[in-house]
């Protein structure tokens, strides 16, 4: 029997509900239905109940069974992003009605952003909305784009210029890169020339960070050769080899800011081009923001399109 209401408007009542996009985006975050249960204050028999309500209100399986595991397959992916959106919708709605934000934001950060730029923002965020909880997680670039694609955060910001096919970075702050060595050095008593770094001991980050891909571009564009003599995960390692011993750096300008003005590096002079690059905000292509989400991004001083 048709309800004449909703032939009258043309309005069909939905089949899906938030409880059963909430139990499925936690059967993905978590991996099994136990763990989702648990996540969601729900008994294990209710959650596998809304999967299964879910998948026939969609007419399709949103997930492979592999023995006793649950394997996300194409109609799960295609489902999980706007999935997401919705709920981060939802949340928006209650929060017109409640005057402190609680919303839940998932950063992932490169190690030069997470470890020196976003910090005092999240502190400044967290005493303007003591209720919204920021969890971050810090990565190398190519980790962070992979997070945000497998919408394992709700954004990422990123130093390097790495993309993916289901991301969009938009740009961010501005970064230059530095050459660093301890104080007392002698590459930093007077402009230094090509050929003092050509033989210099260099202190660089891995393969793919996203400000080693920078400084790689760079050396080999100034330089003739590079003597790399380490290669560390790490920032502060970088800075705490360098600074007692006799190999200089190629850093970022905001990574290394305190320990110049500390003394405990010193700026390398030269004549050569400078090294800027352009920091960014990775969000996923097909997944609309939530409002705090979107809040978070233009407190950083960022801005995109919801």
């Amino acid at each position: 029997m048709i309800d004449k209401s909703d032939q009258s408007t043309g309005l069909q009542h939905p089949k899906l509900t938030l409880r059963q996009l909430s139990i499925f985006v936690a059967m993905v975050r978590t991996g099994t239905t136990h763990a989702a249960a648990a996540q969601i204050s729900r008994s294990q028999s209710a959650a596998s109940a809304a999967l299964a309500e879910l998948e026939e209100a969609l007419g399709a399986s949103l997930f492979d069974r592999v023995g006793r595991r649950l394997v996300l397959n194409a109609n799960g992916r295609a489902l999980l992003a706007p999935a997401q959106a919705m709920l981060e919708q939802a949340g928006d709605i209650q929060s017109l009605f409640n005057s402190e934000r609680g919303a839940h934001i998932r950063v992932a950060a490169s190690f030069t952003i997470g470890e020196y730029l976003l910090p005092p923002r999240i502190a400044a965020w967290s005493q303007a909305w003591p209720k919204s909880l920021i969890q971050m997680r810090v990565g190398n670039t190519k980790e962070v784009i992979e997070s945000v694609a497998e919408l394992g955060v709700d954004l990422g910001f990123v130093e390097g210029p790495q993309t993916h096919a289901e991301v969009v970075i938009h740009p961010w702050l501005e970064d230059e890169l530095v050459i660093v060595a301890a104080p007392g050095h002698p590459l930093t008593e007077r402009v230094v020339a090509r050929r003092q770094l050509d033989e210099a001991h260099w202190v660089l980050r891995e393969a793919d960070s996203g400000t080693r891909k920078v400084a790689d571009e760079w050396l080999l564009n100034n330089l003739r050769q590079v003597n790399v003599a380490m290669e560390l995960g790490s920032t502060e390692a970088i800075k705490r080899v360098v600074a007692c011993g006799d190999g200089i750096a190629f850093l970022s300008g905001h990574a290394a800011e305190q320990s110049l003005k500390d003394g405990r590096l010193a700026i390398v002079r030269t004549d050569l081009p400078k090294a800027r690059r352009r920091l960014g905000v990775v969000v996923h292509r097909r997944k609309q923001q939530g409002q705090a989400v979107l809040d978070f991004i233009r407190h950083c001083g960022a801005q995109i399109a919801g």
